[in-house]
């Protein structure tokens, strides 16, 4: 048996150094130095190069380095092939204070006072009294945000794709008017959604539109959840009161990028949640052994729903 890793354009000597000391050398390659492809079972991939499936005649699993798949391109992977992704607990922790902070950077008036401090200006402004969040997906990571929100005195709306009942701190919503009707009460938007051929673009012109003039729109889920172009005309225009983005389709964002000088908008470099390098190889040797065993994966996708 062996493992690749292929995850082009990252320094993976880290984390080849810890596979190789779980697994062994012998065991552990690396694209696109493969020594032996036909010995290759599992492979660790993100990006990974479409023409690398025809290469591996014995490959029987593939994980996603990350805690989403939208980095595999599920259409080239053979379709009997279990694809599992990175599941850390610690995660949900850190997206949620994210989150926090940015709703209360907005609500306090922080980006207003960034700029007001570059310009040596001393005009105070009351405190926003807006309220209400709406989520956009209310999985592992959304249903640690809405605790978060909650337990700092925020009204928390959740549209997700499939039925939830309501509790005493959640509003659920479901379908395409649900989705209108959870946006249009939304003074702040949160985007933790996994990226589909259906959640691509659902942040655009429309949607946006569709929001109170004061709303804040944070994106913590993919770049491609948002039309840069739909996001940036709102903001300049002041359709909407602001924006958080931890994404982007291109990353690093280029300097030449508008969103840069955008007022009212903060950019942070996809450090939302990061995971551990220590539990990312606790879980890809965890998979590797049950594959050598004949079991199961464990955090295996839909890969009807791609997620």
């Amino acid at each position: 048996m062996g493992l690749l890793i292929a995850i082009p354009n990252r320094n993976t000597e880290r984390l080849e150094a810890q596979l190789v000391a779980q697994l062994g050398a012998d065991k552990v390659q690396v694209w696109p130095d493969i020594r032996d492809a036909d010995s290759i079972d599992m492979v660790l991939g993100w990006q990974v190069p479409e023409q690398l499936w025809s290469q591996l005649p014995n490959v029987r699993a593939v994980m996603s380095f990350g805690a989403g798949v939208d980095g595999l391109n599920l259409a080239a992977i053979p379709g009997q092939l279990p694809v599992s992704r990175i599941v850390d607990p610690e995660l949900a922790t850190d997206m949620a204070e994210y989150v926090l902070t940015q709703v209360l950077l907005h609500k306090t008036n922080m980006p207003r006072y960034m700029r007001q401090q570059a310009q040596q200006e001393w005009r105070p402004k009351r405190v926003h009294s807006h309220n209400k969040v709406g989520l956009l997906g209310f999985g592992q990571l959304g249903q640690a945000i809405a605790r978060r929100l909650n337990a700092n005195g925020f009204s928390v709306l959740a549209y997700s794709n499939s039925a939830k009942t309501d509790s005493d701190d959640v509003q659920h919503f479901q379908g395409a008017q649900g989705l209108q009707a959870m946006v249009t009460q939304s003074d702040y938007l949160i985007c933790i959604l996994p990226l589909t051929s259906q959640t691509k673009g659902i942040i655009n012109a429309d949607l946006l539109a569709q929001l109170p003039e004061h709303a804040v729109v944070i994106n913590v889920g993919r770049g491609a959840h948002v039309v840069e172009e739909d996001l940036l005309a709102a903001l300049q225009m002041q359709q909407i009161g602001g924006a958080s983005l931890d994404v982007f389709n291109q990353e690093p964002l280029p300097p030449a990028h508008p969103f840069w000088q955008t007022p009212n908008l903060i950019v942070t470099p996809h450090c939302s949640a990061l995971s551990r390098i220590d539990t990312v190889v606790e879980q890809v040797v965890a998979n590797y052994q049950r594959l050598e065993r004949g079991d199961a994966l464990l955090h295996c996708i839909d890969r009807k729903r791609q997620y």
